[in-house]
């Protein structure tokens, strides 16, 4: 049984958006608009970061631009643009892991080794929304869980409400399973990131890049784009 590829993405979503909110003082990499509340927080109870949570989404805004803004002009390498991007992704992943691990822990996460190793994660993470949007429209999101469990439990309701077309409840049902192994995978990630905080502190930075690497294992589903790189 192969691995998809948003498969991959979605538990590297899970496990670097919880890493790096456990070893950088409640910073989101994947979630950025939650660190608005993080931000809210810190300011009520005097903890740092604070300047690196308000980068995180300019940060992120940048990346995801320049990915579109080169995208264009490099569309003539077709599905091999998903590559690059991939590769890019998982030397931001390898960079951060170096700076966690030589630089960390974080006691400021307003510091400059904090803020370097997370708007490198935060860079990744951008990558990362960028390819499932380019490549994986139709592909639930590999990051942000909150529209998807909404729609999981819209298609529940629908399913079960009496006298709803047989057409309809076929594709409510494929929607809701697949939404439904993607909150899966991108909890299981969040769990393993969890455990791997609490036993191997920053070395768990180290799984990532390795994770995100696996795109080029034959194992993973050579799936095609869903759509250009245009």
């Amino acid at each position: 049984m192969k691995i998809s590829i948003p498969k991959l993405l979605t538990f590297n979503g899970g496990y670097v958006d919880t890493a790096g909110f456990l070893a950088l003082q409640g910073l989101f990499t994947a979630h950025v608009t939650g660190n608005f509340v993080t931000i809210g927080a810190s300011l009520a109870h005097g903890t740092s970061g604070i300047v690196t949570k308000l980068l995180a989404l300019p940060m992120f805004c940048i990346v995801v631009a320049l990915v579109r803004f080169f995208s264009g002009s490099l569309s003539r390498f077709g599905s091999n643009f998903l590559n690059v991007l991939a590769a890019i992704k998982i030397g931001l992943f390898v960079i951060a892991a170096i700076c966690a691990i030589r630089l960390g822990p974080f006691r400021d996460g307003d510091s400059a080794a904090a803020m370097l190793t997370g708007m490198t994660l935060v860079a990744g993470m951008a990558i990362q929304n960028a390819i499932h949007r380019i490549f994986f429209p139709k592909d639930p999101p590999t990051t942000l869980m909150t529209g998807s469990t909404t729609q999981i439990m819209l298609d529940l309701a629908d399913l079960l409400r009496p006298g709803l077309p047989a057409e309809a409840r076929l594709v409510a049902r494929k929607r809701c399973a697949a939404l439904a192994a993607s909150v899966c995978v991108f909890a299981v990630g969040c769990a393993v990131a969890a455990l791997a905080y609490v036993y191997f502190g920053m070395a768990a930075f180290l799984l990532p890049p390795v994770v995100a690497a696996l795109i080029f294992w034959p194992g993973v589903a050579a799936a095609s784009p869903q759509s250009g790189a245009a």
